[in-house]
């Protein structure tokens, strides 16, 4: 199917409190699709809809083609689900984990080869308790991929872990990807968002205010970037020119790193080229910073993501 999860019009209220107040985005079949938002803002309530953990108060939503209120069993039997924190009992062993979950579902991938690929077979027979967090982590997921799932939700998936941890999720994160799985993911590291998802949703007090790529939502936010050229000589003294759609220009004290905002980049920087060759400048070096995807959330909610 083109989309494997289709939300319209999604709504969830607690009483007279709105939590979800009428959302629309499909996820595209392979792609990874993240759900990024500031504490409270609905989307641990909109996830826990779609893997079939609540209901929902108005709106239609499909996941592999199943209503997750209604075909709940259906359901989980074809997704794979990774939670921000997986505790099992501190003395089961990885083996025994894996062959427990195994018997919840139909249809299960080779274990073994299952645990090779997460680097856990050497860790087969260790106790829950003695796996380190990354180890955990790649518990969990390896929990999520028996039944292999066609769709997996991936929940804060390198959420406390340590740096070298967090690349190794990210690389597994980035092989299921070329396998075509589908996966929402919600993240609480913009940087992860940019460097995994496809596509972004950004939501804030129950309601989609972003959706696109990284690059849109940075470039529809905040379209100014910043140019730095760094020249082998220093400028001359004077007044800089005006180039055509800068909006700011700058000069450090050496007079040798120019740093100029604009709207348009790739115009200004032929122009800048152009004015260096005139005044006989050589080029030691230039940089482009466009907006973060984090300045653009900060811009659109006001908060921090962990705020």
């Amino acid at each position: 199917m083109d989309n494997p999860i289709e939300v319209e019009g999604l709504k969830k209220s607690y009483g007279s409190f709105a939590a979800v107040k009428g959302i629309d985005f499909e996820v595209r079949a392979g792609e990874v699709f993240g759900l990024l938002g500031p504490n409270g803002a609905g989307k641990t309530t909109t996830v826990e809809i779609l893997e079939g953990l609540r209901t929902r108060s108005g709106g239609r939503v499909s996941v592999l083609g199943y209503d997750p209120e209604v075909q709940t069993a259906q359901l989980k039997d074809r997704l794979g689900v990774c939670l921000q924190a997986t505790n099992l009992q501190e003395k089961m062993k990885v083996r025994e984990a894996i062959e427990v979950f195994s018997s919840l579902y139909t249809r299960t991938v080779d274990t073994s080869q299952l645990l090779r690929r997460l680097q856990l077979w050497e860790k087969r027979e260790s106790f829950y308790m003695h796996l380190s967090g990354g180890q955990k982590q790649r518990l969990a997921l390896a929990l999520a991929l028996l039944n292999d799932p066609q769709a997996l939700f991936l929940d804060e998936p390198s959420a406390g872990l340590d740096p070298q941890a967090r690349l190794e999720i990210h690389e597994l994160i980035q092989n299921l990807r070329r396998e075509q799985r589908t996966i929402l993911l919600t993240t609480h590291y913009i940087e992860e968002a940019e460097k995994l998802c496809d596509r972004v949703a950004i939501i804030d007090e129950g309601r989609i205010i972003a959706i696109g790529t990284p690059r849109q939502i940075q470039e529809k936010t905040l379209s100014d970037s910043t140019i730095e050229i760094e020249c082998a000589q220093a400028v001359a003294a004077g007044e800089l020119p005006q180039w055509a759609d800068a909006v700011k220009t700058a000069l450090d004290e050496r007079r040798t790193i120019l740093t100029v905002t604009s709207h348009r980049p790739a115009r200004t920087i032929v122009e800048m080229m152009k004015w260096l060759d005139e005044q006989g400048l050589e080029l030691a070096d230039i940089r482009i910073k466009r907006p973060s995807l984090e300045e653009a959330f900060i811009e659109l909610t006001g908060k921090s993501l962990r705020e």
